[in-house]
């Protein structure tokens, strides 16, 4: 959430960055109600000294009122403080200064591309057809099995995402493969995690992640949610924690499956397995100083810009404006590679910067060198989910119908070739 002390001082910028990522926020009710909480705060703190100096000169008759008057005053205090909390969660996070302001996705802002589509001879076929036709990927079966949006992704192409994931923590992991993509960053390594994929409501809520619940999977009899995305349950791994500004930046890459309902996307991508309600998911999740999280963010895209580029996969990267950003971004980027076969670049990857928007719910703050503290700032980012699979498909399809292996992978799937 956002510091109540900004949102005093910047009221109606708030109230129009707001309303740039689609939230009609009231600002002037928040703003009130936070006025009245504090007056009242400060009055149950007089009542309270007031028992005390009762309590002193042995005064019950005065004590039993000033009893009573507090218990009114908590009661009302009490009240205010959820109204207080529901408000100023409902303000997302400021977009920065050069996030495009827009009013979807069809608002979004290309930045840059690299590699040049390749031109095929032949009649190419998408990545459902291609999977079908290879036996490495099923949702006829998955469709009986467990319902609409679910697949079996089956023999090499199992094996091929195996190996994506390895190639990508083995970089991610070793100090010296980032120093080459750093280039005056930190190339400080992440640490591997497999992170739970259930997460507490409460927890989930203080991510600002919740919402909108109709995308969630919820498990009533534990009261637990299935995870989205890894981050989910990497962001709250420092929860009401204050860490030491000598350890960052922390870096986290965490590899889980994803679980989203896709209510609200009917009809849209319906074949195959690019839109599903399970996939695997490799995320990073960092923590910096506040100074450092956009330069954070920018090394973040960069190590994704680099792993596409050692796969040899044309891909544009893309500036998201306000309109089509989460709740807590305050800037978001997105990779989208290119599928030869829809001849257009689709979101393979997403980089969200959260400011101190998360850490604030979190609780989680750093002690710096001069042994004061404050919140966070958070970022997360893809790594690789399936959908890249599906690019490696479409772009390394050959004539006779197989498969060729990205040359970065032949080493860790030990086949250069899916045969057709």
């Amino acid at each position: 959430m956002l510091d109540i002390k900004y949102i005093r001082e910047n009221a109606k910028l708030v109230a129009e960055k707001s309303k740039q990522k689609g939230y009609d926020v009231d600002v002037e009710k928040l703003l009130k109600v936070d006025e009245d909480r504090r007056k009242l705060i400060e009055e149950v703190d007089q009542i309270r000294s007031n028992r005390k100096q009762a309590a002193e000169a042995r005064n019950q008759s005065q004590g039993q009122t000033l009893k009573s008057e507090l218990k009114e005053k908590e009661n009302k205090l009490e009240k205010l403080q959820e109204e207080y909390y529901s408000l100023i969660r409902e303000v997302p996070n400021m977009p920065l200064d050069d996030v495009p302001v827009g009013r979807d996705e069809s608002e979004n802002k290309p930045i840059r591309m690299w590699g040049e589509p390749k031109k095929f001879d032949f009649k190419i076929k998408d990545f459902h057809d291609l999977g079908e036709s290879l036996n490495i990927i099923d949702t006829q079966t998955a469709t009986k099995v467990s319902g609409s949006r679910f697949g079996y992704t089956k023999g090499e192409l199992v094996l091929l995402e195996l190996a994506l994931i390895q190639f990508a923590l083995n970089l991610l992991t070793q100090e010296s493969e980032l120093a080459k993509i750093a280039k005056g960053h930190n190339p400080k390594p992440f640490i591997p995690v497999m992170p739970p994929s259930m997460i507490k409501p409460k927890v989930y809520d203080q991510m600002a992640r919740l919402e909108p619940k109709e995308e969630r999977y919820y498990i009533e009899k534990d009261d637990l949610y299935l995870i989205g995305s890894a981050e989910h349950t990497l962001g709250p791994i420092h929860i009401d924690q204050t860490l030491d500004e000598k350890d960052f930046p922390i870096r986290y890459v965490g590899y889980s499956p994803a679980f989203r309902r896709e209510s609200g996307t009917y009809g849209k991508d319906t074949r195959g397995i690019f839109r599903v309600h399970q996939f695997n998911k490799l995320e990073i999740e960092s923590f910096t100083l506040p100074k450092d999280s956009k330069k954070e963010q920018d090394f973040i895209v960069s190590i994704q810009e680099h792993l596409m580029q050692l796969l040899e996969i044309p891909y544009q990267v893309v500036a998201i404006c306000t309109g089509d950003m989460g709740v807590p971004d305050a800037r978001q980027i997105d990779i989208e590679a290119w599928f030869p076969a829809q001849n257009r670049y689709r979101e393979t990857h997403t980089s969200d910067l959260m400011t101190d928007y998360q850490a604030r719910r979190l609780n989680t703050k750093v002690r710096g060198k001069d042994g004061k503290t404050e919140f966070v700032h958070m970022n997360d980012a893809t790594v690789f989910a399936g959908r890249t699979l599906l690019a490696i498909l479409e772009n390394y399809q050959q004539k006779d119908g197989s498969i060729l292996v990205p040359k970065i992978l032949q080493k860790y799937t030990n086949f250069n070739k899916i045969p057709a």
